[in-house]
């Protein structure tokens, strides 16, 4: 037994030729000398972190970006050698560890330096990039007087490599573009900061790239463009091309029954039948992401919208089934069935948050089989990787 089998009824399905189109229609689009950094954090936005990563590679992008060093290293154990940015913050402790799997870790104040110096005691190369902090809030340096210090001590350091100085923009995906021309120009005069600039400089996310490729210097960090999702519904309009969804969502109806009017369903009783009604169980819930506050939306079964009755279980739900059809019959929640389709952001939309958190939410217990030419090429159950 290993991770390529699992044994329930619920399963996702990403379709990598999405990811593969996604990202070459971006390095269309955006100006020749501009390279794709693909953002495969957070098992990449919960598509799978190694399989979306060789696909973006194989499309074009030349370097990964992630959120701290044990995702960097989960792409290094799955074979990936290509340009690991952790974009967030490290501990000064674990650089060895870092340059041992040649990923790059983010500067984003003297203090981090100063301790990475210390607790650098063998002078092992480290390579850097410089996080400004424009107006995001988050990580980066402010201050003209402390870029400079930090400058000075790279200068008196070898062992360390300034390969890129980057930013992050608040407000890329929102109509009113104020606060993003704010944000641009301060990296601008920080940037003047600089006299001798690195390789890198980049500034763009998705939205930034679709919106402005002309501001994006010779980076774009492509996330949630890569899944095929848009940044935000406000910016729907302005995409330069047609995104392809790669995720879907499936299960199946594991038992079906027939229930008379005044009968009551799930926990807390707040469903009642107001007719004789057919019910099916789907072995999802919200251990595995699909949040209680999702009860009285839809899934697909049979071609058909099928309401979600009575409160979602942690791992099944209910639903009002149009007549009574066979157990194993496929339930759509993400995807398309006949001419319906349910898109992430109908998810999201529903749940009142962004379609980031959708997928992210998709729990590890869940199998993600992984699509190329309609075949599937790779299975991963993360549950049964010590069998």
């Amino acid at each position: 037994m290993d991770s390529t089998h699992f044994y329930r009824d619920t399963w996702v399905e990403i379709d990598l030729d999405c990811i593969f189109e996604n990202v070459k229609n971006m390095k269309r689009f955006l100006p020749e000398q501009v390279d794709i950094m693909a953002v495969v954090k957070a098992n990449a936005y919960g598509h799978g972190d190694v399989e979306v990563a060789k696909t973006a590679l194989e499309a074009g992008a030349t370097g990964l970006a992630v959120a701290f060093i044990d995702e960097a290293i989960s792409l290094r154990h799955g074979g990936i050698n290509a340009p690991i940015l952790v974009l967030g913050a490290s501990r000064p402790t674990d650089v060895a560890i870092a340059a041992e799997h040649n990923i790059s870790l983010t500067i984003y104040s003297q203090e981090w330096l100063d301790e990475v110096l210390k607790n650098n005691h063998g002078n092992t190369p480290l390579t850097l990039h410089l996080k400004l902090d424009t107006g995001m809030g988050r990580l980066g340096i402010k201050e003209k007087g402390e870029l400079q210090t930090i400058l000075k001590t790279i200068e008196e350091n070898p062992q360390i490599q300034l390969e890129g100085v980057f930013t992050h923009f608040a407000t890329a995906d929102e109509i009113n573009t104020s606060y993003f021309d704010q944000q641009y120009q301060n990296f601008l005069q920080m940037l003047e900061w600089m006299p001798n600039k690195p390789k890198m400089i980049h500034c763009g996310n998705s939205a930034t790239g679709y919106r402005f490729p002309e501001k994006v210097f010779n980076v774009v960090r492509l996330g949630i463009g890569m899944y095929g999702m848009t940044p935000s519904l406000e910016i729907k309009d302005q995409l330069p091309y047609q995104l392809q969804q790669a995720i879907s969502i499936h299960s199946k109806l594991v038992h079906v029954k027939r229930i008379t009017k005044g009968e009551k369903i799930s926990y807390g009783a707040t469903f009642t039948a107001d007719e004789d009604m057919w019910v099916g169980t789907v072995p999802v819930g919200y251990a595995d992401g699909w949040l209680r506050k999702l009860q009285n939306t839809h899934v697909l079964i049979d071609g058909e919208l099928c309401q979600i009755i009575g409160r979602i279980c942690m791992d099944q739900f209910m639903v009002r089934l149009p007549k009574k059809l066979p157990v194993d019959t496929k339930v759509t929640l993400i995807g398309k069935q006949k001419d319906k389709f349910i898109s992430v952001d109908d998810v999201a939309n529903a749940l009142d948050t962004i379609n980031y958190e959708v997928t992210c939410s998709i729990s590890f217990r869940v199998p993600r089989i992984f699509l190329r030419n309609k075949r599937i090429i790779e299975v991963r159950n993360p549950l049964l990787r010590h069998y």
